[in-house]
């Protein structure tokens, strides 16, 4: 028996979240199916971070315990030829015994896609929040700045358990054009729930001038009891990209 660490990737659209509901499609209920029949035995697997309903991922980690006599690549090809296409395992390792994918985690890397265009595109659409007009890069940029630090994201989103710290710390908060398309790189600790989405509607609806600029420092300066913004970025321009952890 040994402990696998995987990284996967998936495409969020026809999923309902990484994590098992009854009766629903999710990465996780689609994972455990196909090591189920690799002779899998445990209740559970173990995952790195939650995600919502139509958010994608290139490296969402996973791990599950196995009792597999092959090697780690035969494991990898077993699994990819049962999951379905829009599920797949990028890379699989075995790990120490007691690795834990979310509680071993340094940080979290999340992309936010963008695409400017006042008329929709079919092949964008699954993958990227469709806005117009185009709203002012350097307030984009300015608003993403303020997010940096350690700071009580409470105005952004909700605790995973009721009660619990709402203190984050934000690494790297970036925005980056390329043509029409805008594009938001953010690595914490850890996330608040919808906190990523929270956090793209905000700067947007700054950048266009819905909002005034400087409302994020003042949402963090100022302690909430809840989330302060309510409107959120839809799920499909959102893709965790990475999960980090001590070397």
């Amino acid at each position: 028996m040994a402990r696998y660490k995987i990284i996967l990737a998936y495409d969020g659209t026809e999923l309902f979240g990484s994590q098992r509901q009854a009766e629903i499609r999710t990465v996780q209920s689609v994972l455990e199916a196909a090591l189920k029949k690799l002779d899998w035995q445990d209740q559970s697997i173990l995952m790195a971070g939650r995600t919502d309903s139509g958010v994608h991922a290139a490296g969402q980690v996973a791990a599950f315990d196995l009792d597999w006599k092959h090697p780690p690549e035969a494991l990898l090809r077993a699994l990819n030829a049962t999951l379905p296409s829009d599920v797949a395992v990028r890379s699989i390792s075995e790990c120490l015994s007691d690795f834990h994918p979310r509680f071993g985690a340094l940080s979290r890397s999340y992309r936010y896609t963008i695409f400017c265009d006042p008329v929709r595109h079919p092949l964008w659409e699954r993958y990227a929040w469709r806005i117009w007009p185009e709203p002012d890069f350097d307030r984009l940029q300015s608003s993403a700045q303020e997010l940096l630090g350690t700071h009580d994201f409470a105005a952004f989103g909700s605790p995973p358990r009721a009660g619990g710290s709402t203190t984050r710390q934000v690494q790297h908060s970036q925005w980056r054009q390329q043509e029409n398309w805008l594009i938001f790189d953010v690595t914490a600790n850890a996330f608040l729930y919808h906190m990523v989405r929270r956090m793209v509607f905000v700067q947007v609806a700054v950048a266009q001038g819905k909002l005034e600029a400087g409302i994020i420092s003042r949402a963090l300066e100022q302690p909430q009891t809840q989330p302060m913004f309510q409107g959120l970025a839809p799920s499909q321009g959102l893709s965790l990209t990475q999960v980090s952890y001590p070397s």
